[in-house]
């Protein structure tokens, strides 16, 4: 198992590589001038140029693609153009509150998609079953937007239940930064209230978040439970007279859930890329809202980090999901694998 991990990790450099140059040459293809963006429309030619020269935006793509790459090997991701701040600074800040919106909607696929999945596929052709159904493809159809801005509406305007957005109320007390997370940090603070609160207002957007990937899964579940009911196994295990509780509990959940683990990786990666929009609907000062303002004014270093962040995450959750494999069915080989 060491000896794949560290195979993963050495190939994380060539995908570091590769979405680097993809993303460079991206960002600036794209018509603007992000000196002329930094130094406002009023500006003079000269304050454009000396802007430019300033952080080397004068100099030809190649140069500048070798510069950021000579930083991004001493672990420098170089400096915001919108902010003037270590890009490295930014993502320790912006970072923890997209993971612990991202665990909290992966929580929410977990604990209601799977279970969802496991009794549709048992019930399959059943009134429940046709209803989740139709309750998916209405889950998968729907725009992330719209969903929050629905929640929204509902919650917050009509049922004042829930706050519209942020991560804390105007009046609470923000923790002390210990983790970046806000359930973590207020409790290490002991400030109860704090976490109530935190936990109030990350009930929205995680559930606009998750909403798409509850549908995936439990549709990928179904059709997983419904494969296996149909296993010599499954049937040998009903003739010798076990519940059916107790066959789908031990024999059809697990094996189930190996094909469905790869979507659940996958969507990992699909709830990162939806963080952009959530944070966006929801003011959630996460890396999402952080690299819309970077798109905005064509800041190239933060566009870079939030992208290389983002990859890092997906490939370590890829990890993670090969080694679930071997957890739930110790026929795979992680070396088959490689």
């Amino acid at each position: 198992m060491i000896r794949f991990i560290c195979r993963r990790l050495l190939f994380l450099g060539f995908v570091l590589l590769g979405i680097s140059v993809i993303t460079f040459a991206l960002t600036h293809l794209v018509p603007g001038d992000p000196a002329r963006l930094m130094a406002g429309q009023h500006a003079t030619a000269e304050q454009v140029r000396e802007l430019a020269e300033r952080y080397g935006l004068d100099k030809p793509v190649m140069t500048q693609f070798w510069i950021y790459m000579t930083g991004l090997l001493q672990g420098d991701l170089g400096m915001s153009l919108t902010n003037r701040r270590p890009v490295l600074d930014d993502l320790r800040q912006f970072l923890p509150a997209s993971i612990e919106l991202t665990l909290a909607a992966v929580l929410l696929v977990v604990l209601i998609g799977l279970p969802l999945g496991l009794m549709t596929g048992a019930r399959r052709g059943k009134p429940v079953d046709h209803l989740m159904r139709l309750l998916t493809v209405g889950g998968v159809s729907m725009p992330l937007f719209w969903l929050g801005i629905l929640l929204q509406i509902l919650f917050y305007k009509h049922l004042q239940l829930l706050p519209i957005g942020g991560r804390l109320g105007v009046l609470d007390i923000e923790p002390p930064q210990v983790t970046g997370f806000y359930l973590i940090d207020t409790l290490l603070d002991g400030d109860g209230d704090a976490f109530k609160s935190a936990v109030i207002h990350l009930i929205l957007p995680s559930v606009t978040l998750a909403a798409g990937s509850i549908a995936v899964i439990s549709r990928m579940m179904r059709a997983s439970v419904i494969e296996v009911l149909d296993a010599d196994y499954v049937r040998t295990a009903r003739a010798k007279g076990l519940p059916d509780g107790a066959v789908l509990r031990t024999h059809v959940f697990r094996n189930a859930l190996i094909p469905t683990t790869t979507i659940l990786g996958l969507q990992v990666g699909a709830l990162l890329a939806g963080n952009v929009l959530a944070e966006v609907v929801f003011n959630w000062p996460g890396i999402g809202l952080y690299a819309v303002n970077a798109i905005r004014n064509l800041d190239y270093p933060a566009i870079m980090g939030v992208t290389l962040a983002i990859s890092v995450i997906y490939v370590f959750v890829n990890l993670l999901v090969d080694i679930a494999y071997v957890i739930l069915d110790p026929r795979i080989s992680l070396e088959g694998m490689a």
